[in-house]
């Protein structure tokens, strides 16, 4: 039986140190962590999906995922609802140094706004708002 994606549910970011790096997500972003599974992993929530932190000294045994999985890789863009504007203010006030932007882009459902900046293990993060 053919099938179709319907939304993506989580996906899985090695890092160097998991404390670091969900502080940064809970800080910059507002997601909310979570500690999940037998071995207490952890994850941050945010809409209807979360993102788990894979610790880099973890082994595949561990962990179902990238036999490669590097730190630092990703390139992930989270959609926002306020202006771009205040997100310069805000990652400004919480001390991120700001990559690029704002800068037009264009998103899954059409023109975005976009601001870029860096999480601790240089993963790309694009924060952008499909508001005018």
């Amino acid at each position: 039986m053919r099938f179709s994606v319907d939304r993506l549910d989580h996906l899985v970011i090695t890092v160097r140190d998991v404390e670091i790096s969900a502080s940064w997500y809970q800080r910059v972003l507002g997601m909310e962590r979570e500690a999940f599974g037998e071995k207490l992993r952890t994850a941050l929530r945010f809409g209807g999906q979360k993102i788990n932190l894979r610790p880099a000294a973890s082994d595949q045994q561990d962990w179902s995922s990238s036999h490669n999985a590097q730190v630092g890789t990703m390139d992930l863009c989270f959609i926002v609802a306020v202006r771009a504007e205040d997100i310069v203010s805000h990652l400004t006030e919480c001390g991120v140094t700001i990559e690029d932007g704002p800068a037009p882009k264009v998103g899954a459902l059409g023109p975005i706004t976009s601001v870029y900046c860096r999480d601790p293990d240089g993963n790309l993060i694009e924060i952008s708002t499909y508001s005018r």
